[in-house]
């Protein structure tokens, strides 16, 4: 390797060691700029970067998207059950606004022909406590037409107005017997507080309370 000594270069050619330095000072220049090949190694790195991030960000898009259709399918069956449950307490709250009216409690309707006034029985109970007031009806009904099967005190006192109490099947002689009697047909009703063995045979209760 050939080895020259600047200065005696300087010494013997003057022209020469000038130019030797401008040479110099170009080729400082030329190093302190980035070379092409320099330039093309920093060009793949930024793209591979931004090629990097796209692809992160699509990912995050999907993963996104893929819970929320795994959230959806594990709420559908807790949505759809309440929304049936739901249905069918309307259905049920709903349900007692057709349901048919409750039937009133009629009196006791009566069975075959109504029986003549002759062959009609009645019982009368004296309940005002007043001595020979059963009898004194019992005459009444007589006249009527009624046969009176006993005329006897009542098990209690203190009715406060005259009632007729028919047995299974003789409602309409009841509601006859109370208009021959001139009473209101509110009197008339089923046996209360007695059953047809205590009657004796006879088919209306004729109760006498303290007013007529």
């Amino acid at each position: 390797m050939l080895i020259v000594d600047r200065g005696q270069v300087c010494k013997t050619c003057p022209s020469l060691c000038s130019s030797l330095k401008e040479y110099a000072v170009v080729g400082a220049n030329l190093a302190s700029v980035d070379s092409p090949a320099q330039i093309e190694l920093v060009r793949p790195w930024r793209t591979a970067t931004l090629v990097t991030a796209s692809i992160a960000a699509v990912e995050l898009v999907l993963l996104v998207v893929l819970g929320v259709i795994v959230l959806g399918r594990s709420l559908a069956p807790h949505v759809h059950a309440a929304a049936t449950q739901a249905a069918k307490a309307t259905t049920h709250r709903a349900a007692p606004a057709h349901a048919p009216a409750a039937k009133k409690a009629r009196p006791v309707k009566a069975h075959g022909r109504i029986l003549p006034r002759g062959k009609t029985g009645i019982l009368v109970l004296n309940g005002n406590g007043i001595s020979g007031a059963a009898a004194q009806a019992a005459d009444v009904a007589r006249s009527r037409g009624y046969t009176i099967v006993a005329a006897k005190n009542a098990p209690r006192t203190g009715y406060p107005t005259w009632r007729v109490m028919a047995a299974p099947g003789f409602a309409r002689e009841a509601v006859r017997f109370a208009r021959d009697l001139n009473l209101a047909r509110a009197r008339v009703g089923p046996l209360d507080g007695m059953t047809p063995k205590q009657l004796h045979g006879a088919k209306l209760v004729l109760i006498l309370g303290i007013s007529r």
